[in-house]
C-alpha cells in the first residue's frame, strides 16, 4: 500500500488525492497499471506531473481496461499532450472496440501531431473579430467574449484554450481600449415579457398538429425522447453503451444488423397477458412508442406469452385496446410463442455450446441462500441433448426437470431456468408443447429476433442485464442495449394483479375496471382521456430513478385536458324544488348555454326554463351565515345563462322540519340590482344516477406494513363511492354516448358510464372541478 501511495504521489498527486484514490480499488489498480507502462516507456522517473494528470485522468474515464496499455502508451509518447486529445482518444477506443486499432485513424482523430503555431491562432482570432466587429464596438465589453472564443476554437480543433483566450483578451483590448465606467455598470435585466393566454393556447395547438400532442408546460413528451435528448446509442453503436460486452462476433453481428433495419430505431412494447395495464405500463407505453415515434423508428407489441396457466384471451384484447386508446399503433403485433420452434433451437444450441444442463433440484429443495450447485452441473452435453429432448415429449412429470442455464451467479444463487414442464394447453399452439421458456430466456433472444435497438425496461430488470447479454453472447445472435428507466408509482393504491383479485374477490371492487382502480381500463371508465395520461407521464420525465407521485398531479392533468374539451351542462346532485310565482305555469322559455362560455365560438345548446327549477340544496341557507353569497330568505341570487334574478318569498318544509321547496319571484338581471352570486339550475329535467368516486385507500402506502399493519384490504375508505341515484341533469345530455364527457357547471367533470341505458343515464365523477373540493 505504501508503495502505491509513493508510485501515486511521483507523479504529481497529492498524498490526500492519492490516499482518496486507493479507496476506490478498481480506480487505483487502473492508475497503477497505467503509471508503471509509462514508467517502462520513459523510465522511473519520466512521468511529470503534466503526464501524471492525463494518466489519473484517463484511468478514471476509461470503461474498457483492454485499452489502457494502448491509452499509457500514447500518454508517455507524448501523442496525447491535452486533456482535448485524451477526451478525443477516449471516444475513439469506445467507438472501435474490436482489434486491431488503425494508429493512423487514431492519430487523425486525436490530433497527433497536430501543432498549432502563435501565428495560426492569432490570424483565427483576428478573423473571428472581424466577423463580429460592428457588434463588439457597439456592445463593447458586454460583448458575449465565449462566442469569440468558441468560434477561434472551432476553426483551431487542437489549439490550447488557454493561449486562444489570451489572444482573444489582447485583440480585444487593441480594437476597444482599456474598460471604461460605463463597462463596468451592470448590464440591465431584460423584462420578461409576459406570455398571453392565447399564446399559450396557440403553442399547444401547434404542438398537437406536429404529432406532440402530450404539450405540457415545460417539454413534450416528444421532445424529451427526440434525438439526443437521452443519450441513448445510435443503432449500430450498440457498443458504446457502458456496460455492453463486446466479443470477437460483435461488430460482424452489428453490421448484419444494420443491413436489416437501415438504422432504423427499433423499440418493442412486451407486456404479459395474464392481467390488464394499470397507470405505471402508460409510461411504459409512452417510453417505448414515443421514443420510436420521435425519432422516426417502429415499435413492435409482443405479447410475453410464455406462462400459458394464467394467460386469457380477454387480456390480449384489453392490452392491445388500451396502447391504441393511448394513441399509438404498433408496426406489429408479435407474440414470443412465434418463436417456440426457433427458441427451443436455441436452447439445443445453448446445450451443445456447454452453456446449459437438465437439472432435476425441485424447487422446494430451492429455497432459502446458499443453495449449493446443482449436482447436475457438470453432466456430459450428449446427456443433456437427450434428457431435453426428453422433457419435449413429455416424458417427465410437472417439475422433474428444468434446463438450467450455466450463468457465473453470485453466491447462494442457483442458475436460472430456461425451460420448465407445464401440461397446459397454449392459448395460440394447444398442445404442441409441454415446455415453456422463462422471461429470463426468451425475453433478449426475442429482442435479438426483431433486431430491436433499445430494449427499455424498468429498473427493478437492471440485475438482469448481465444475463441478457451473457444469453446473446453465448449463443453468438446480435445483442440488443437493454435501458432501463423509473417505475412510475401512485399512491393511495395498488396495482398488483394479485392484489386487484384479491380486491375484486372480497367485493370491493366490481372489477378490473371499477372507476376507483388505478388500471388504464378503470382510468378511461371514470372518464380519463388518454391525453391527460400522456401529458401525466410527460411532466413525470424519462427519470432513472424511481419516482411516486401524488394522484392530484394526474387529476390535474385531466382538469387541464377536459377544461378544454368537455361541453358544459348543468345537474344538480341533491334537489331542492324552486317554484318561481310571477311565472305562468305554461310558459317555457329556451335558454341558450355556450358548451364553452370562455370560447362561445365554440357552439352551444339550449335547455328549457320554466317556472319550476331545481336548485342544488347546499345553494340555500335559511339563515344568513357570514362570507355566504348564495340564496337567503333576505339574499337573492341569478340563475346561471338565464338572464334572472331570483329572491324568497317563501320556505316550504316537511313534517321533519326539512325544507324541501321555495316559493320565489324573479326579475330580469338588466332591472335587478347585481347580486353576489350565479348559480346553476335545470328545469324539466332528467333523472339520472351519478357515482361520486374518492380515494380507495386511507394511506399513501397501503401495501407498506408499517403504516397499515394487518394489510392493504384493512386500509379500505368506506367513503370510497358515493352512488346518488336520483340526480338531475338538463337536456342537453340526451343523446350522449358511453364515456362522452362533460362539465357539469360548478359541480366537476363526469363521463357517461358504460351501464347506461337510454331510460337511465349514469354519470362517474371523473374528477372535482379544483384539487380541493372544500373551494367549490
Amino acid at each position: 500500500m505504501a508503495d502505491t501511495l509513493s508510485l501515486f504521489t511521483s507523479i504529481g498527486l497529492s498524498e490526500q488525492k492519492a490516499k482518496e484514490t486507493l479507496k476506490n480499488e478498481a480506480l487505483s489498480s487502473s492508475l497503477k497499471e497505467a503509471v508503471i507502462q509509462a514508467q517502462r516507456v520513459n523510465g522511473a522517473s519520466g512521468v511529470d506531473k503534466a503526464m501524471g494528470t492525463l494518466l489519473y485522468s484517463m484511468a478514471s474515464r476509461l470503461k474498457d481496461n483492454k485499452r489502457l496499455t494502448f491509452l499509457s502508451d500514447c500518454i508517455a509518447q507524448r501523442k496525447i499532450c491535452s486533456e482535448l486529445q485524451l477526451a478525443a482518444a477516449l471516444d475513439f477506443v469506445k467507438s472501435h472496440p474490436a482489434d486491431p486499432i488503425s494508429q493512423k485513424e487514431f492519430d487523425e482523430a486525436c490530433g497527433v501531431g497536430v501543432v498549432i503555431t502563435p501565428e495560426q491562432i492569432e490570424d483565427a482570432v483576428e478573423s473571428v473579430i472581424k466577423t463580429h466587429k460592428e457588434q463588439l464596438i457597439k456592445e463593447r465589453y458586454r460583448f458575449n467574449m465565449g462566442l469569440l472564443m468558441g468560434e477561434a476554437r472551432s476553426a483551431l480543433k487542437w489549439a490550447d484554450g488557454k493561449v486562444i483566450k489570451n489572444e482573444v483578451d489582447v485583440q480585444v483590448l487593441h480594437l476597444l481600449g482599456p474598460k471604461t465606467e460605463a463597462d463596468l455598470e451592470k448590464k440591465p435585466k431584460a423584462q420578461k415579457a409576459k406570455v398571453a393566454e392565447t399564446d399559450v393556447k396557440v403553442k399547444k395547438e401547434e404542438a398537437a398538429v406536429n404529432g406532440d400532442a402530450n404539450f405540457v408546460e415545460g417539454r413534450s413528451l416528444m421532445e424529451q425522447l427526440r434525438g439526443e435528448a437521452l443519450k441513448f446509442h445510435k443503432p449500430g453503436e450498440n457498443y458504446t453503451t457502458e456496460g455492453y460486452v463486446v466479443t470477437p462476433k460483435t461488430m460482424e453481428l452489428l453490421k448484419k444488423h444494420l443491413e436489416i433495419t437501415g438504422g432504423q430505431i427499433r423499440t418493442r412494447f412486451p407486456p404479459e397477458p395474464n392481467g390488464i395495464l394499470h397507470i405505471g405500463h402508460a409510461k411504459a407505453i409512452n417510453f417505448n412508442f414515443g421514443y420510436a415515434k420521435a425519432n422516426d423508428g417502429i415499435c413492435f407489441l409482443r405479447y410475453d406469452d410464455t406462462n400459458p396457466e394464467k394467460e386469457e384471451e380477454k387480456y390480449f384484447t384489453a392490452i392491445r385496446d388500451m396502447v391504441e386508446w393511448l394513441g399509438y399503433t404498433p408496426y406489429q403485433v408479435t407474440h414470443a410463442s412465434d418463436n417456440f420452434q426457433k427458441l427451443y433451437d436455441l436452447a439445443v444450441d445453448l446445450i451443445r455450446r456447454g452453456h446449459a444442463y437438465v437439472c432435476h433440484q425441485k424447487g422446494e429443495e430451492l429455497k432459502g441462500h446458499n443453495v449449493p450447485p446443482s449436482p447436475w452441473r457438470d453432466r456430459p452435453v450428449e446427456e443433456s441433448l437427450v434428457l431435453f429432448e426428453r422433457m419435449k415429449k413429455g416424458m417427465f412429470s410437472e417439475g422433474e426437470a428444468t434446463l438450467r442455464m450455466k450463468m457465473v451467479m453470485e453466491d447462494g444463487k442457483m442458475d436460472p431456468v430456461a425451460y420448465r414442464i407445464k401440461y397446459t394447453p397454449h392459448h395460440r399452439t394447444g398442445d404442441e408443447w409441454c415446455i415453456y421458456p422463462t422471461y429470463d430466456y426468451t425475453h433478449c433472444l426475442c429482442d435479438s429476433i426483431e433486431n430491436i435497438t433499445h430494449s427499455l425496461c424498468t429498473k427493478e430488470f437492471q440485475a438482469r442485464r448481465s444475463s441478457y447479454y451473457w444469453l446473446c453472447n453465448a449463443l453468438d445472435v446480435y445483442c440488443p442495449v437493454q435501458w432501463e428507466y423509473g417505475r412510475l408509482n401512485l399512491t393511495y393504491t395498488v396495482v398488483s394483479k394479485r392484489k386487484i383479485i384479491k380486491l375484486v374477490e372480497n367485493g370491493v371492487v366490481r372489477d378490473w375496471d371499477d372507476p376507483r382502480l388505478f388500471t388504464l381500463t378503470a382510468l378511461r371508465r371514470r372518464g380519463f382521456p388518454p391525453e391527460a395520461i400522456n401529458n401525466f407521464c410527460a411532466r413525470v420525465g424519462v427519470t432513472v430513478s424511481q419516482t411516486t407521485t401524488e394522484p392530484h398531479l394526474l387529476e390535474s392533468c385531466v382538469r387541464d385536458v377536459l377544461n378544454d374539451s368537455a361541453p358544459r351542462a348543468m345537474a344538480v346532485l341533491e334537489p331542492l324544488k324552486v317554484t318561481i310565482t310571477n311565472l305562468p305555469q305554461d310558459k317555457k322559455v329556451d335558454v341558450r348555454v355556450p358548451n364553452f362560455p370562455a370560447n362561445e365560438a365554440k357552439g352551444s345548446h339550449t335547455v328549457p326554463f320554466t317556472n319550476t327549477i331545481f336548485i342544488e340544496q347546499s345553494d340555500f341557507r335559511e339563515v344568513m351565515e357570514k362570507g355566504y353569497k348564495r340564496l337567503t330568505p333576505d339574499q337573492p341570487v341569478g340563475l346561471r345563462h338565464a338572464g334572472y334574478v331570483i329572491s324568497v318569498q317563501k320556505v316550504i318544509k316537511d313534517s321533519k322540519g326539512k325544507v324541501v321547496e321555495l316559493e320565489v319571484t324573479c326579475c330580469s338581471t338588466d332591472t335587478a340590482e347585481k347580486p353576489k352570486a350565479f348559480i346553476h339550475w335545470v328545469s324539466q329535467p332528467l333523472v339520472c344516477e351519478v357515482r361520486l368516486y374518492e380515494r380507495l385507500f386511507l394511506h399513501k402506502h397501503p401495501e407498506d406494513p408499517s403504516e397499515v399493519p394487518n394489510g392493504f384490504l384493512s386500509d379500505i375508505n368506506p367513503n370510497s363511492l358515493q352512488v346518488i341515484s336520483s340526480a338531475l341533469v338538463d337536456t342537453s345530455v340526451k343523446g350522449a354516448k358511453a364515456l362522452d364527457k362533460f362539465q357539469f357547471e360548478r359541480v366537476g367533470y363526469f363521463s357517461l358510464d358504460p351501464d347506461s341505458t337510454a331510460d337511465k343515464l349514469i354519470f362517474n365523477r371523473t374528477v372535482t372541478l379544483k384539487e380541493d373540493p372544500g373551494k367549490i
